[in-house]
């Protein structure tokens, strides 16, 4: 541990809580600062589990969260959204379960067109260049949105 006192399930917990007072992590990301941080692996296990009892921690409650927020700000979606939640530490189970329910609420041409309209205003699907298309295809496929929802949107915005 970096400090000089022993390392303790309360001071796991305390640690943990200071680190939630800034944003929500998943229960494995807890981990990990808590290991990174020097406390031994009975302490940290005590110390999250505690956690999760008393409700401090709730992996689906940070899940449906990301999920929400992401689709809302248009940072992530699709296959992209399911790989930052599986690299924020969310089990594939409730990875699938949660975006299977957040995604039926969406329409993923009108996520095409909002963005688009959000970061490329003015964009003519049939009067761009090549360069141009390739360029917002690219930044639209790098957010997880499918080739063909992508086409399907910007030659329907040009009729």
């Amino acid at each position: 541990m970096k400090s000089s006192e022993p390392s303790s399930p309360e001071r796991a917990y305390l640690y943990a809580l200071r680190l939630l007072a800034a944003r929500d992590y998943t229960v494995a990301r807890l981990r990990e600062k808590l290991h990174g941080r020097g406390f031994d692996e009975t302490d940290a296990e005590a110390a999250l589990g505690r956690m999760v009892s008393e409700g401090w921690v709730d992996d689906r409650r940070f899940a449906e969260r990301f999920a929400e927020g992401a689709l809302a700000s248009g940072r992530y979606y699709g296959r992209r959204l399911q790989q930052e939640m599986r690299r924020r530490g969310l089990q594939p189970e409730l990875v699938a379960e949660v975006l299977g329910r957040v995604l039926m609420e969406c329409d993923e041409a009108e996520e095409v067109r909002a963005i688009v309209d959000r970061r490329f205003n003015g964009f003519s699907f049939s009067s761009a260049s090549d360069r141009e298309k390739r360029r917002t295809i690219g930044f639209l496929q790098r957010r997880g949105l499918s080739l063909s929802a992508i086409l399907r949107a910007l030659r329907a915005t040009e009729q």
